[in-house]
Order: C-alpha cells, then structure tokens, then sequence
C-alpha cells in the first residue's frame, strides 16, 4: 500500500436509537468501500523530499542491479531511472 495522501474518512450516518438491520448494511457498505480505497491507494508522493543522488548506482552497475532499483544514468544527463526488465 502506498502513502495515504490526505485521505478523508466516509461520514458515517448517525445510529438510530434502536438495532437497525438496514443502518448495520449501510455501515457495513461505507467501511466496506473506504477500506478497498485505501487498499488501492497506489500514489506515493514524494514531493519535498530531497535527496542526494551521489552514493545511487549508476548505468555502469545496470548489470547488477535488479529489476525496480532506481539508478542514476550519467550518459543522459544524470537522469534517475528505474530498471525495468
């Protein structure tokens, strides 16, 4: 699961006074919902984060490196990339 960005929780109704079978499905469906959203949620943000890219890999260790590393390529200008199959 990714970084929850700002999720805002379902507004929940209010109970009635008295056990309702209908409220109880109702209820059950909103937390139903909102738990698949956050289990979707695949958004990682990393805005305002800041790095230094001096101690990642570069191209040369391309051969190395598996599959979703990120790596620096210095022939394009030190560009950051992620090694894809």
């Amino acid at each position: 699961m990714g970084l929850l960005q700002n999720q805002n929780p379902p507004a929940f109704p209010l109970p009635p006074a008295q056990y309702d079978q209908a409220y109880m499905n109702k209820l059950i469906n909103i937390l139903r919902l909102f738990l698949n959203q956050v289990d979707a949620q695949q958004i990682i943000s990393i805005n305002g984060i800041i790095f230094s890219t001096k101690y990642l890999p570069t191209q040369t260790s391309l051969s190395t490196l598996r599959s979703g590393e990120v790596y620096v390529d210095t022939s394009a200008g030190n560009v950051l990339k992620i090694k894809y199959p």
